[in-house]
């Protein structure tokens, strides 16, 4: 007998994330309650997943639980804010046990990880589409923004971008790599690993941030618009890892670092004259970020090599086009 909508929440969302004491009543009453901290501001993000568009047909459930929660707490993390409170519109077909098993386990893995509460929702029959609205803190006035860089601050990226673009071209069988390489590169898309911690702690360093979703080009110029000056990328300083070189070359890993999306890592902004102070901070090598290039006066978004600027016919990924 196919399980009801109430059976179907009782059974696979009930406690899926953490508990938190701030929960006054989360998922059984008609909407949510909670507790929000004395001085603190409310950041609220939603991403929505869409079967075919921002995964394959027929990626593992567990991925795409995981990565519905993922992107939420990329843009939580861009922001410089702590995660608390999700609430999850589930859309699917048909309710499937197997599935629903593992979709929730593979949210509630990385929604524990972070201490973030599901506390209410919807779910419905349609084509597969997943939406999560995350809710979090930050403390009054520290939130970064994409808006406070200025010319001549210092770029720099989390990471290692391209990565999740050829797992996804993996997943689509319009790549082929070494088993090593497969497995590490698929891994960085199906789970991506939002830069949670280093968000917070960007705060008082960084002066603009954005996390890069939609390719680290593209989400440059963002910044860089938000910020009212430009940006120059220098394309050897961008950085890739090894398995993504050992698949694709180096050249083009550095391409698709800049053009590739669903990296979910953090690009921001520093003042020069806060960088060393940052440096010391935040030591590169224990945070995992690097130097790109920098923010400049004139408009527009560069990438460079040895002088020459370099064309690239794709800046982002953008619906509707």
């Amino acid at each position: 007998m196919p399980l009801t909508e109430f059976e179907l929440i009782e059974r696979y969302f009930r406690d899926c994330g953490a508990a938190r004491s701030d929960v006054i009543a989360g998922i059984g009453d008609d909407a949510a309650l909670v507790a929000v901290p004395p001085d603190t501001e409310l950041v609220v993000a939603t991403d929505t997943l869409v079967a075919g568009v921002h995964f394959p047909e027929g990626s593992p459930a567990a991925s795409i639980g995981h990565r519905a929660l993922a992107v939420n707490l990329s843009d939580l993390a861009a922001m410089g804010a702590r995660a608390a409170w999700a609430l999850l519109a589930l859309t699917i077909p048909r309710a499937e046990e197997a599935w629903l098993a593992e979709f929730a386990a593979g949210l509630a893995a990385l929604a524990r990880a972070h201490r973030v509460a599901l506390v209410g929702g919807d779910t419905t029959r349609g084509p597969l589409t997943v939406t999560v609205q995350l809710l979090g803190t930050v403390p009054p006035g520290a939130a970064l923004r994409r808006c406070g860089g200025r010319a001549g601050d210092a770029l720099f990226v989390s990471g290692t971008p391209g990565d999740a673009a050829a797992g996804l071209a993996l997943e689509e069988r319009r790549l082929a790599a070494e088993p090593l390489a497969l497995a590490y590169l698929r891994e960085r898309f199906l789970r991506p690993t939002p830069r949670m911690a280093l968000g917070e702690r960007l705060r008082g360093h960084a002066s603009a941030c954005i996390d890069v979703s939609d390719g680290l080009l593209g989400d440059a110029g963002k910044l860089a618009r938000a910020s009212q000056t430009g940006v120059e990328i220098s394309f050897a300083a961008v950085p890739v890892s090894e398995p993504l070189v050992r698949a694709v070359g180096e050249e083009q890993a550095r391409t698709l670092a800049l053009t590739g999306g669903d990296d979910y890592e953090l690009l921001f902004a520093v003042h020069p004259e806060k960088v060393s102070a940052m440096l010391a901070d935040l030591p590169p090598e224990r945070w995992g970020y690097t130097r790109i290039g920098a923010l400049r006066a004139a408009p527009g978004a560069e990438v460079l090599r040895e002088g020459t600027v370099m064309q690239f016919s794709h800046s982002g990924y953008q619906h509707f086009t």
